[in-house]
C-alpha cells in the first residue's frame, strides 16, 4: 500500500512568525487527536522566507510534520539574482518541491523544458518533485483533459530511470478547480488518477506503477476529502491550496485522509 500524503501549498501567504503559529498549532490539534504519523505523511510548503522557522521549529520540538519549497532553480550556484538552488533546499531540510504549479506555468517562464531541469535538480539534491499537472477549461470542453494530463507527465519524466521516477509524486490539479471552489467529481478525479497511474506502468513496469502516488488538488475540503479518497482509489492524498491556511481545517483534512486510506486498506485485505 502507498502511504497517503497531504501537502499544503502556502503559496505566498504567512511570513515566518505565522509559519511558527501554524507549525505549533497544527502540531498540537494532531497530537490531541493522537495522530499516526507513519499511516499519512504531511507535508507544508511554505514561502522561502519562512522555511528557516519551520525548520527550526521541527527539530527544536522533534516533530514529524514534513515541509519542502513551491519552486527551485535548475541552478546550483552562481549569478542568478532571486534564485534558490535544490542544494540550499535540501540543506535546510526540505524533502520535497513543488514543480510545475499552474500558478508557476502561467505567471513565470516555467516551459516544460525548465521543469525537465527542475525535476532533475530535485532528484540530485535528494528530495521528491511533487509534479503538478492538469487540464484548463479548454482542455475539458474539447474531452482531451487525460490525454493532456497524461502528456505533460510524460513530457517531464520520459527521460528519468526507473528509480529516478519512482521518487515522483504527481498532483493532478484541473487548473479550472483551484481557487474557484469547483471540484472535479471523485470519478473525473480517479479516471485522470488512473489514467497517470497506466501511464508510469506502461513505461516503467507495473511495480513503478503501483509505487508512484497520485495527488489530487483543487479546491480540496473537509467537506470533500473523503468522497475523494474513498471513490478515487488511485488517489493517495491531496495538495491543498487555501485550506492549508488554516490549520483546524487542514488538519481536519489530514485526519480525513488518514482514516479514508486506513479503511480502503482494510477493505483489500
Amino acid at each position: 500500500m502507498r502511504t497517503p500524503i497531504v501537502a499544503g501549498n502556502w503559496k505566498m501567504n504567512l511570513g515566518y512568525k505565522e509559519a511558527t503559529y501554524f507549525v505549533q498549532k497544527l502540531a498540537w490539534l494532531l497530537r490531541d487527536a493522537h495522530f499516526d504519523y507513519s499511516s499519512c505523511e504531511v507535508v507544508i510548503t511554505p514561502p522561502f522566507t519562512s522555511i528557516r522557522s519551520v525548520q527550526v521549529l521541527v527539530k527544536a520540538d522533534d516533530l514529524r510534520i514534513q515541509y519542502g519549497a513551491q519552486t527551485v532553480s535548475v541552478t546550483s550556484q552562481g549569478a542568478f539574482t532571486g534564485d534558490i538552488s535544490a542544494d540550499m533546499l535540501s540543506e535546510m531540510g526540505c524533502k520535497y518541491v513543488i514543480v510545475g504549479h499552474s500558478e508557476r506555468r502561467k505567471y513565470h517562464p516555467d516551459d516544460d523544458a525548465n521543469l525537465v531541469d527542475q525535476v532533475r535538480a530535485v532528484l540530485a539534491a535528494g528530495m521528491r518533485p511533487i509534479l503538478c499537472v492538469g487540464e484548463g477549461i479548454t482542455e475539458r470542453r474539447r474531452g482531451i483533459e487525460l490525454n493532456y494530463a497524461v502528456g505533460q507527465v510524460d513530457d517531464i519524466t520520459r527521460d528519468l530511470g526507473k528509480e529516478e521516477a519512482e521518487q515522483v509524486i504527481v498532483a493532478y490539479e484541473p487548473v479550472w478547480a483551484i481557487g474557484t471552489g469547483l471540484v472535479a467529481t471523485p470519478q473525473s478525479a480517479q479516471d485522470a488518477a488512473h489514467a497517470i497511474r497506466q501511464h508510469f506502468t506502461s513505461v516503467y513496469g507495473a511495480q513503478t506503477g503501483q509505487k508512484v502516488p497520485i495527488l489530487y488538488g483543487g479546491s480540496v475540503s473537509s467537506k470533500n476529502a473523503t468522497d475523494l479518497m474513498n471513490q478515487a482509489h488511485d488517489v493517495d492524498g491531496f495538495l491543498v491550496g487555501g485550506a492549508s491556511l488554516d490549520p483546524e481545517e487542514f488538519a481536519t483534512i489530514i485526519r480525513l485522509t488518514q482514516k479514508a486510506a486506513h479503511q480502503r486498506s482494510s477493505s483489500r485485505s
